[in-house]
């Protein structure tokens, strides 16, 4: 079915969840929504208030830009716009946009009736941002525990992050979150290579079917999880990579202060190692 005749069967009220007809309707391509304006607003004024906050800064160089939460100081309290404010107020849009983003998307599985597998995966993603900048600063006692926006201010808080707990990479939510990562880019550049694969035949050859996908799996591994199966498999992994990326921060200063090598003790003091 050609996407505009479906797109008919679809583009019908209902399925919203605030705003009932009011924001039911579309801009060209593009559902709005009562979520979509919300969305707009709040991507509009966090990008203007990132405008300001970068203008604040006194340089030009995009890669030196960085706009830092309040200082440890102000506690969980609203701080003045240039010492800042201005973050906070930045934080707020962000996760009003990315939520209403979601909410969105919940609107638009109800016009399809779809499943909301989209909008809760999105909401991992979502989970994992405002873990860094909201809830741990909470459970931390101060909204200077949230990384800064700018791209070298990002990286040295990622950096000065790590080595405060010495060797990061021994927390051990840190290294689930890095083998979902790595597994799911594993798996779906596998799943990718072998769709190109298969339509992208040799000249004079046609384009090969599911059944030639699924067979290559069964010569190399002897199984073939299926096209359903490696969305399904896929989803989970991206799932959990975002989940145990936001354990591993949660956990970090609110219920471990130390050193993660110092965490692994419980293993080398197992009665098992006992002479």
């Amino acid at each position: 079915m050609a996407m505009l005749s479906f797109e008919q069967k679809y583009r019908v009220r209902g399925g919203t969840l605030i705003g009932g007809d009011l924001f039911d309707f579309w801009v060209g391509p593009f559902y709005v929504g009562f979520f979509g304006v919300t969305t707009a607003f709040f991507a509009a004024l966090g990008t203007a208030l990132i405008v300001y906050g970068a203008s604040l800064g006194g340089t030009g160089n995009i890669w030196q830009i960085n706009i830092s939460p309040p200082d440890l100081s102000y506690g969980l309290a609203l701080a003045p716009l240039k010492q800042g404010g201005t973050w906070q107020i930045i934080t707020v849009c962000a996760a009003g946009a990315f939520i209403s983003w979601a909410l969105r998307q919940v609107e638009i599985c109800r016009k399809l009736g779809i499943g909301l597998h989209v909008p809760f995966a999105f909401s991992f993603a979502i989970l994992a941002y405002l873990t860094l900048e909201v809830i741990r600063p909470l459970l931390l006692g101060a909204w200077g525990h949230g990384f800064p926006y700018g791209i070298i201010g990002h990286l040295d808080w990622v950096s000065n992050v790590g080595y405060q707990y010495l060797h990061f990479h021994y927390n051990p939510a840190h290294m689930l979150a890095i083998t979902f990562f790595f597994t799911n880019a594993l798996a779906l550049s596998l799943h990718g290579s072998l769709v190109l694969s298969a339509a992208n035949p040799g000249a004079g050859e046609v384009v090969k079917s599911a059944e030639h996908e699924n067979q290559y799996y069964r010569d190399v591994m002897g199984w073939s999880i299926g096209p359903l199966g490696i969305h399904r498999l896929g989803m989970f992994l991206a799932i959990n990579a975002s989940f145990w990326s936001a354990v591993c921060m949660l956990i970090s200063g609110p219920f471990w202060t130390r050193g993660w090598p110092e965490w692994w003790s419980w293993w080398l003091n197992l009665p098992i190692w006992a002479h």
